[in-house]
C-alpha cells in the first residue's frame, strides 16, 4: 500500500477512535498526526500538480521550459565541446561513436542541485524547510543522476543523432557546423517532450522517496499532539 495513504489512514483512525471513545489524548494525537501528514502530502502533490487558489503549486510543470533549457545546456557544454568533436572527427564507423562512457564520467550533480534550488526558491521552500530543508531531498540524488544518464545515453544512441553527426564530419568548418546541427537536434528532441511527460519522468524518480515526508509529518505531528494533550 502507498505509504502516504497508509499514514493518513492510521492518523484518521486515531481521530475516529479518540472521538467516539471520548479519549482526548488519542483524539489530539490523531488530529495533529493527520494535519502533519496531509500538509506534507499536499506539499508533495503541489510539486507536480497545479492546485487552483494555491500560489506556487505545480513547480515542475511551471518550470518546464527551464528544465528543457538545462538539458540543452548540459549536452552542448559537457559533451559537444571543440575537444570532444576533434576526437569524433577521426571516427569513420557509426558504431564507434559511443558517448555512453563520456556520459558515465560526466558529473550530473549540478543538475540535481539546480532542481533542488528551484524547489527551495519556490513557494514550497518554507514548507520544505520545516521538514529538514534540502537535506530531506538528498536521498533522491543518486536515482536522479542515474535516470538522467540513462536518458542522455538513449538520446545519443538514436539513429538520427548518429547519422547527422557522421554526415557533418566531412563538411568544411565541421566543428562550428556540428555544434549548430547538434543543437538543432537537441532542440527538436526536447520539443517532443511535453510538460506531462517531464512531470511523469521526475515523478517516477522521486515521488516514492518524497512519500517519507508524509510519514514523518504524521509521526512528528502525532508526537507534538501527545505533548500538547499531556500538558493541557
Amino acid at each position: 500500500m502507498n505509504k502516504s495513504l497508509l499514514t493518513n489512514m492510521i492518523a484518521a483512525s486515531f481521530v475516529v477512535v479518540g472521538y467516539f471513545m471520548t479519549q482526548p489524548l488519542i483524539l489530539t494525537v490523531g488530529l495533529f498526526a493527520l494535519s502533519g501528514a496531509v500538509t506534507n502530502w499536499l506539499a508533495v502533490y503541489m510539486l507536480f500538480e497545479k492546485v487552483p487558489g494555491l500560489y506556487g503549486s505545480g513547480v515542475v510543470p511551471n518550470r518546464f521550459e527551464e528544465f528543457k533549457a538545462g538539458i540543452k545546456h548540459l549536452m552542448m557544454v559537457q559533451f559537444f565541446t571543440e575537444e570532444n568533436i576533434d576526437r569524433f572527427l577521426t571516427v569513420s564507423d557509426s558504431k564507434a561513436i559511443n558517448l555512453a562512457p563520456v556520459i558515465d564520467k560526466v558529473d550530473l550533480a549540478p543538475s540535481f542541485d539546480a532542481l533542488v534550488s528551484t524547489v527551495e526558491k519556490s513557494s514550497l521552500g518554507p514548507m520544505l524547510a520545516m521538514f529538514g530543508g534540502t537535506e530531506a531531498l538528498l536521498p533522491l540524488k543518486v536515482p536522479f543522476i542515474e535516470k538522467m544518464k540513462q536518458s542522455l545515453v538513449e538520446l545519443s544512441e538514436s539513429e538520427q543523432f548518429n547519422q547527422i553527426l557522421l554526415n557533418e564530419l566531412e563538411q568544411p568548418n565541421v566543428i562550428a557546423d556540428i555544434q549548430a546541427k547538434v543543437a538543432n537536434i537537441v532542440d527538436q528532441r526536447l520539443n517532443e517532450l511535453t510538460p506531462e511527460l517531464v512531470k511523469q519522468i521526475i515523478q517516477e524518480m522521486i515521488k516514492q522517496h518524497l512519500g517519507w515526508l508524509v510519514v514523518w509529518g504524521g509521526i512528528f505531528g502525532g508526537l507534538i499532539g501527545a505533548f500538547a494533550a499531556l500538558i493541557s
